[in-house]
């Protein structure tokens, strides 16, 4: 709010003058906190992103930095460069984002899954029985040798080589 100086009335201040600078601080601080995750990217998901090749390059060019200050002053550059994308620019990054962080929560879920199945098998006969009725196709004699073996190593303290194959094979059995 302005005074007018002649008769010392408040002025309001116009709505169309833009976004106030408390908004553009925290517009600032959402896009550094954007370049961030994008900076904790592989490469080859990086290069997945809708964006000016130059924004890209220098998120990639985070990772080659060592010092804390550097990394700060960085991630502001990163702030100042991703404040010219307007909006659907950002939603666009945001959901491609989205859809590579769902993909991995994805895997990951999946990989647990096979891990527990795995733990099963080697725990419990049932659920080996179980597995056959499910994929009557697979190759029974030799999943039934690996849970074997996979029980014997646990007990002589041995590598895992065998625990590692059943883990193999239930990935490619497709569960």
């Amino acid at each position: 709010m302005h005074v007018n100086e002649k008769n010392r009335t408040p002025k309001l201040e116009d709505p169309n003058d833009g976004p106030s600078k408390s908004e553009l601080k925290r517009q600032m601080t959402e896009r550094q906190k954007l370049a961030e995750v994008l900076a904790a990217l592989s490469s080859d998901a990086l290069k997945t992103i809708p964006m000016d090749e130059a924004i890209k390059a220098a998120i990639a060019e985070t990772n080659k930095i060592k010092s804390f200050e550097a990394i700060r002053r960085h991630k502001q550059y990163l702030g100042k460069l991703m404040r010219f994308l307007d909006e659907t620019e950002l939603e666009a990054i945001q959901k491609r984002l989205d859809a590579i962080q769902g993909v991995s929560k994805a895997e990951t879920a999946k990989l647990h899954f096979l891990e527990s199945y795995r733990d099963r098998l080697i725990a419990d006969d049932a659920a080996f029985t179980k597995l056959i009725e499910q994929f009557p196709e697979m190759d029974i004699q030799n999943m039934r040798t690996l849970i074997r073996n996979a029980r014997r190593e646990k007990e002589q303290n041995k590598p895992p080589k065998a625990y590692r194959e059943i883990f193999r094979c239930l990935k490619e059995l497709g569960l």
